[in-house]
């Protein structure tokens, strides 16, 4: 048995998933159906760019899960079928309820184009800020940040990626004080994202009734396999359940590093599957789970690996 992980934004480059549409016609398939769900030739932008347009959030966040999604259509049940529990990054929770049978690759295309674009407008609205923190404990970061968070400026630990990396958001102001004392607290280095808004954090609250209204107008099928929530750390099993917690994903942090272990104690010794763009989340495994035994399935040469 497996454990599944999808990856989130940040994975997206120009190129991504040519090399599956040209070998594999299920990968082809996917691609096309996500273009005609969303109305436009997505495909070409993530294959010739620009990667300004491309890093877009209201587009890289559909382009990953597309990969994601590809690469799933190709594996099929040779991964699929001996997966006993899911997990994604932020947007690549989607893609792990795509893996579990819970949503269709067009819906979940339709439902992260809508959430990005509703991020972005977020962030115009209130423009916010993200920064990596690096050799910092995230209790200390999280300190930091309460520490910032002063005179209306907002500073949050949003994405707790791995023992001693977090990432902050919120308010520029806030961020850059919690960054400083991120620094004086120890920080190897605090580097500045280049990101639309703050995610995962309250200055993304007023994404919560545009998602809300794009979650409820979606079915979602009972997971065939448990999914570990960002928002929860823990696993999810019912469709129900996977709706409210993707909505309440959009102010909480993502708790990598506990859905991480939650899975790992779910099946001892099982192997971390990586799918889709990219293999940062399999650095963040190792360094979460030492010793972990990952596998990374985002090209057509690893699928060709993994299918012989």
């Amino acid at each position: 048995m497996s454990l599944l992980v999808c990856p989130g934004q940040g994975a997206q480059k120009v190129g991504m998933g040519r090399d599956l549409a040209d070998r594999f016609p299920a990968a082809r398939d996917v691609f096309d159906a996500v273009d005609t769900a969303l109305g436009v030739s997505l495909s070409k932008l993530m294959w010739e760019g620009p990667e300004d347009e491309l890093t877009l959030t209201h587009n890289a966040q559909p382009a990953i899960l597309a990969h994601t999604a590809a690469v799933l259509a190709v594996a099929g049940p040779r991964l699929v079928d001996g997966v006993a529990a899911g997990a994604g990054h932020s947007l690549g929770e989607y893609s792990a309820y795509v893996a579990a049978g819970s949503l269709a690759a067009a819906d979940a295309a339709r439902l992260v184009r809508r959430r990005g674009e509703l991020m972005y407008e977020a962030g115009r609205a209130r423009p916010g800020a993200m920064a990596a923190v690096l050799g910092l404990p995230t209790e200390q970061v999280r300190s930091a940040c309460t520490e910032a968070s002063t005179a209306g400026a907002v500073a949050v630990a949003a994405n707790i990626n791995a023992p001693d990396q977090t990432v902050i958001s919120g308010d520029p102001a806030g961020v850059e004080q919690a960054g400083a004392r991120c620094r004086e607290l120890g920080a190897k280095r605090v580097v500045a994202l280049k990101v639309s808004g703050a995610f995962h954090s309250p200055l993304m609250a007023p994404v919560v009734d545009g998602l809300h209204e794009a979650l409820h107008g979606v079915q979602f099928a009972d997971p065939r396999f448990p999914i570990v929530a960002n928002a929860s750390a823990e696993p999810v099993t019912t469709g129900t359940d996977a709706a409210r917690l993707l909505l309440d994903q959009v102010t909480a942090p993502v708790r990598w590093v506990e859905c991480v272990q939650t899975m790992a104690a779910l099946r001892p010794g099982a192997r971390f599957v990586e799918a889709g763009p990219g293999n940062v989340l399999s650095g963040l495994i190792k360094r979460i789970v030492p010793g972990a035994e990952t596998l990374t399935l985002g090209t057509a040469d690893e699928l060709e690996r993994f299918l012989a």
